[in-house]
């Protein structure tokens, strides 16, 4: 697995082999002994499956306190993820990076705690699934409007 350091410290772009023949494709998407190997010894304890149609923006979310680590996969489709930095004194707070990811490619992203995440589907229909480090909190929900004047996200989608 080739692991790409991002620009946000700890966000980093994942690129798994992916095996193809002429019957279709197949790729390991999860493996704790990869990810140790990687030095992430992460925990995840939830998956969550999303679709969307085409220019659907979902995001940005976060928790706080109790922020979750995210492993992000495009199950069909094509999408912009983007990653903004949301910890408080952090030298890159505020900041932001997209990203394109899709199942075609096979890349993941992840996403440590104390970021905020969101997507745009930039396929007819986008199907993302992550996995998280821990469970949906409804009381530690936090939201940054997708289109906020400071962050300046260039979403590809209209």
């Amino acid at each position: 697995m080739k692991v790409t350091e991002l620009g946000l410290p700890g966000v980093l772009l994942l690129e798994p082999r992916l095996f193809r023949d002429e019957r279709g494709a197949f790729v390991e998407s999860w493996s704790a002994r990869r990810f140790a190997a990687a030095g992430l010894g992460v925990e995840f304890v939830q998956d969550n499956v999303s679709w969307s149609r085409r220019g659907v923006v979902r995001g940005l979310h976060y928790q706080h306190p109790h922020g979750q680590a995210k492993l992000i996969s495009v199950l069909r489709g094509e999408v912009w993820d983007v990653v903004v930095d949301v910890r408080r004194g952090s030298p890159t707070f505020g900041q932001w990076i997209g990203v394109p990811l899709s199942a075609e490619s096979g890349h993941q992203l992840f996403i440590p705690e104390g970021y905020a995440h969101g997507f745009a589907a930039l396929s007819e229909e986008a199907i993302f699934s992550y996995k998280c480090s821990r469970y949906y909190d409804p009381a530690s929900e936090w939201t940054i409007r997708w289109d906020d004047p400071e962050l300046k996200i260039d979403w590809p989608v209209e």
